[in-house]
């Protein structure tokens, strides 16, 4: 089953996670520590649908959330975290899910040093070809693809996989964003 298929297919929470993951792997860019969204994820856990916008708001404060500068891959995080819907219905989390699903893979591919071609490769792979996708790319598209399938065949107890992908990939970005920084000087 495809990507496209998988946000097609999820219910409310899948939709959060999804697009909650995607964010605290970009967390980096934002300047953020790795626990700041924890209390997102907390809501989720406790199915706390009237705690969800108090605790977005919360993250929004804590992280630099207007964008001071022109770097794509951070312009793409910002933009995750300021079209998280205050509230959790299932035609909001879809948009931004997928919003999210595609300025993470774009991140990712930025990157590894390509340029962003509006969609291109992020958007076929997400259909389901995924032949010639660079490391990064795949481990990204692959991470995604974890989060839905763990929360769809597992409910609330999926939870605990989704967090532990988005950290192992939290700590993949990290790395990527730190090898950019030494490579551009």
């Amino acid at each position: 089953m495809s990507l496209v298929e998988l946000i097609a297919q999820a219910d409310e929470r899948g939709l959060a996670v999804s697009g909650l993951a995607c964010l605290d792997r970009c967390v980096p860019l934002l300047g953020g520590d790795d626990e700041v969204l924890r209390p997102l994820w907390s809501s989720l856990a406790e199915d706390a649908a009237g705690d969800w916008a108090e605790r977005l708001e919360q993250a929004r404060g804590k992280l630099d959330a207007a964008p001071g500068d022109t770097d794509e891959p951070v312009a793409l995080a910002h933009r995750m975290l300021a079209t998280a819907p205050a509230e959790r219905s299932l035609a909001g989390l879809r948009e931004w899910a997928d919003v999210c699903s595609l300025d993470a893979l774009r991140i990712h591919r930025l990157l590894d040093g390509a340029a962003d071609d509006g969609g291109g490769p992020a958007e076929v792979c997400r259909e389901g070809e995924a032949d010639g996708l660079s490391p990064l790319l795949a481990a990204e598209l692959r991470r995604q693809m974890s989060v839905l399938e763990l929360v769809a065949a597992h409910g609330p107890a999926g939870l605990r996989g989704a967090l532990e992908v988005s950290t192992e990939g939290r700590r993949v970005l990290r790395a990527a964003v730190s090898r950019r920084s030494r490579r551009d000087g």
